[in-house]
């Protein structure tokens, strides 16, 4: 047999094995809302071939790809266990199981890790939680996306209304229609169906009820059946506590902005200090998403080099706030044609960082220019150490805390030295270092960090929700110390 053949024969073998593991992996998920990760990349309703370059992200532990082979029969072992609700990351065990010395079967050693979600560990599956979009924008549209993508289980987060102005008699088809199709997102991942009698929008079997109304003081939610309701307002209308209170309805017992909040109102950058929040919290925001983009790296600096001050220039898409060509703008150069322009203007995410990272005493200062690009941006952050290090150093702290640190949901890692802006939509990292493009010169670094400011940033919302509503499940194995 040819080399060729060896190797076409080997990927049929994988091919096989990942479409083995699609029927586990939905009914793990439906049946107890366990969620089964590679490297914190979601498995489910995914492909077999999804599945395989989940795996192929991981050729960057040590330079060696990790095989289905390999996690199948860990995946076997969890199939078995009577679990509760959790992450199980297929890739994390892998890695400790090639590690472990003692010679126990994949069935001993997965019942080992994963002893916190079965027994008397296990959590019971929440009753869900009722969420209501105010607006329906560009982050509200994705954030829709990412929640009917997480309604399978049935025990996590429910999309039950979303609140806008009424644009015209087509008003529900036509936001319908930009649910469906996005010029840089893509198609939405199933079906969309329109009650234009009852002002429903049913997506994936789940039944959206939209509420028009100009004013957030005359809605009423209990009379459309919602309770205790998480409301994500995604206007910017209102950014500070007495404001975004007026959310606060029957129906509604807490409120998120999706923008940076104002005031006394804490801004949380999830990975990062959502575990601050006590529960009490009526109002929250979850900053920009600069500042999430950002602030993860900074964290993973300040906790292994130590920084004492610090540059954020951030390269930003153009975003709605603009305008297409020369206009009035209250602003001072966002009236110039963003599509036409590199607009210098202001970011109040360098300011930011101190509320999310408060015991950060450098200072960090910041500015950010638009460009004509519709989606992702990149930070290019430059920071003098407490000490000297050097590129090799950075660039392996950094990967190895993408991969297996506690901020791996946030922060990515890439190696293509071919890497463009274009590659990184969809990403639902808070921020992606850039390892070839990181210089490190003594007690100097410049991390250059890509972010999908619409998806990535909307991944963090939807994760905020899932914490301060209490279906954010742990993860297993614990991950190593970095």
């Amino acid at each position: 047999m040819s080399d060729t053949d060896e190797t076409f024969n080997d990927w049929q073998h994988r091919e096989e094995l990942a479409e083995t593991m699609i029927p586990i992996i939905g009914k793990l998920y439906r049946e107890k809302d366990v969620t089964i990760l590679v490297h914190s990349r979601s498995l489910v309703s995914k492909s077999d071939i999804s599945i395989l370059k989940a795996h192929r992200f991981a050729r960057q532990i040590e330079g060696e790809e990790l095989s289905v082979t390999d996690t199948f029969p860990l995946l076997q072992a969890v199939a078995k266990l009577d679990l509760g609700p959790s992450k199980i990351d297929l890739g994390l065990l892998a890695v400790q199981y090639a590690e472990d010395q003692r010679g126990l079967s994949a069935d001993d050693f997965v019942a080992e890790k994963l002893a916190g979600a079965t027994g008397e560990n296990k959590i019971e599956r929440n009753g869900g939680q009722d969420v209501v979009l105010y607006g329906f924008g560009r982050i509200g549209r994705l954030v829709a996306r990412l929640l009917v993508e997480k309604a399978g289980s049935r025990h996590g987060l429910r999309l039950k209304a979303v609140v806008v102005r009424k644009g015209g008699e087509d008003d529900l088809i036509k936001r319908a229609s930009l649910l469906r199709r996005d010029s840089i997102h893509g198609q939405f991942a199933g079906t969309i169906t329109v009650d234009e009698k009852n002002g429903v929008i049913i997506a994936n079997g789940n039944p959206i009820q939209f509420i028009y109304s100009n004013d957030p003081t005359t809605v009423d939610y209990t009379a459309y059946g919602i309770k205790d309701a998480i409301l994500i307002d995604n206007t910017g209308k209102w950014r500070d506590r007495e404001g975004l209170s007026q959310h606060l309805r029957p129906g509604i017992k807490k409120v998120l902005l999706t923008a940076p909040g104002k005031g006394d109102v804490p801004n949380i950058v999830h990975g990062v200090n959502h575990q601050t929040l006590t529960g009490d919290e009526k109002v929250i925001s979850c900053a920009s998403c600069t500042t999430n983009a950002i602030v993860p790296p900074l964290k993973l600096m300040e906790d292994r080099f130590g920084i004492v001050r610090g540059h954020v220039e951030t390269v930003h898409s153009f975003t709605n706030d603009q305008n297409l060509l020369d206009n009035y703008h209250k602003a001072d150069r966002r009236g110039r044609s963003a599509p036409l322009n590199l607009v210098l203007t202001e970011t109040g995410a360098a300011s930011a960082v101190a509320k999310a990272l408060p015991d950060l005493k450098a200072k960090i200062t910041g500015n950010s220019i638009r460009i004509p690009t519709p989606d992702v941006s990149i930070a290019i952050l430059s920071l003098s150490l407490k000490g000297e290090t050097s590129k090799d150093e950075v660039v392996d702290y950094l990967r190895e805390a993408s991969l297996t640190g506690e901020l791996r949901r946030q922060v990515d890692f890439t190696t293509a030295r071919d890497a463009v802006s274009s590659d990184f939509i969809g990403s639902r990292a808070a921020s992606i270092i850039d390892g070839n493009a990181t210089i490190v010169d003594g007690d100097s670094a410049i991390l250059y960090v890509w972010y999908d400011n619409e998806f990535g940033y909307s991944c963090q919302v939807v994760r905020t929700v899932q914490s301060i509503s209490g279906v954010e499940y742990p993860t297993f194995p614990a991950p190593a110390a970095v």
